[in-house]
């Protein structure tokens, strides 16, 4: 006795657009699209089978995938003459898959005001969701997803470093749309040089799953290189950034006329010496030779240069270090080296500024 399959469902439209979750409408947009085949004609009445619930279930997921109607006839075309979907779908799956090992989290309402201050801000949480920081749970006002913990983690330390909340949300609006530009630079990269050879015909199973097998390669390169430029970046101009602000602080103090600190210690391009009365002879290394003939004709060239030199006061400490560092006979010569070293950088800083960027 042979075993019988048991009867394909049949739905009215009604009942297909309910159990499919969609509406009576769409359901004949999509026969006119050529999407969904033809329902059977039964008398007055069209009747629908499983292969359109399925069709229709194919549809939406593959919509909410990011595919049009015009990409999905054609997917479904190829899974009709038999070509298969598996790979399409393994590549869409790759593409849509978590682009970082950070896993999501959650966090209650009064752990997320406990973590910013513990005063509740109902803007700042207005703007955590709209931008993605925080979702809302259907069905619950006091608990929220957390898609990153860290960016999250991130936002509540610059809160506690004296940064408001709406300092952070505007600075996190203009980062989002810098970096999309790069991510999508970077999609611009791959896909001219790893992905064409996939992209300009429907690929083939085979191909599909190459081209996720590449996507799996290539996805952590985005974040390496992003994490090593920018610490490049930020390394670079946090030096900058301090250079430019301590020489601020420095012409405000040698322009302010005061007197030098007792504790400190005056030096100039040619000696130091402490802001005592302690003559500079003390300064020189013990057995050190008297001066030559030489020495003299040299100091002689340089009168016009030592004229200009300025008494400027250091600090006692910045002193000690130095004379630590290379000894009490080579104190002048490395600060004035010191100095001409940061002027010199300031002026290729400055150069570097000013240069116009080729069109």
């Amino acid at each position: 006795m042979t075993e019988q399959s048991p009867p394909s469902a049949e739905y009215r439209i009604e009942d297909l657009a309910h159990i499919s979750g969609t509406s009576v409408r769409t359901i004949r947009a999509y026969q006119d699209r050529g999407l969904l085949p033809k329902p059977e004609r039964r008398g007055r009445a069209n009747v629908y089978g499983d292969e359109h619930l399925e069709r229709l279930r194919r549809t939406a997921d593959l919509l909410d995938r990011g595919y049009t109607l015009a990409s999905i006839k054609e997917l479904l075309e190829a899974w009709d003459t038999g070509r298969g979907l598996g790979g399409v779908l393994g590549l869409v799956a790759e593409i849509d898959g978590p682009w970082s090992d950070e896993e999501a989290a959650r966090i209650t309402r009064e752990e997320l005001d406990a973590a910013f201050g513990g005063s509740p801000d109902e803007e700042a949480l207005a703007d955590a969701v709209e931008l993605g920081v925080l979702e809302r749970l259907p069905g619950s006002d006091d608990v929220f997803r957390v898609p990153s913990p860290r960016e999250l983690a991130v936002a509540a330390e610059l809160h506690s470093a004296g940064v408001p909340l709406t300092a952070i949300s505007g600075h996190l609006r203009e980062l989002r749309g810098q970096v999309e530009h790069i991510a999508a630079r970077f999609l611009d990269f791959t896909t001219e040089y790893v992905f064409h050879p996939y992209l300009d015909h429907q690929p083939t199973e085979a191909e599909a799953t190459e081209a996720a097998g590449l996507v799996r390669r290539l996805r952590p390169l985005a974040q390496q290189t992003v994490d090593a430029e920018l610490a490049r970046a930020m390394r670079t101009m946090a030096t900058r950034y301090i250079h430019h602000h301590l020489g601020d602080i420095s012409n405000v103090n040698n322009n302010s006329g005061t007197a030098p600190h007792p504790a400190s210690t005056s030096t100039s391009a040619t000696g130091t010496g402490t802001g005592s009365t302690a003559p500079e002879a003390d300064l020189a290394p013990a057995g050190a030779p008297a001066a030559t003939a030489a020495d003299t004709a040299d100091a002689d060239a340089d009168a016009d240069a030592d004229a200009d030199a300025t008494m400027i006061a250091l600090p006692a400490e910045a002193i000690r270090a130095v004379r630590d560092l290379v000894g009490q006979e080579h104190v002048a010569a490395f600060i004035t080296a010191a100095t001409r070293r940061e002027v010199h950088a300031r002026t290729m800083d400055e150069l570097a500024a000013r240069r116009t960027p080729p069109r």
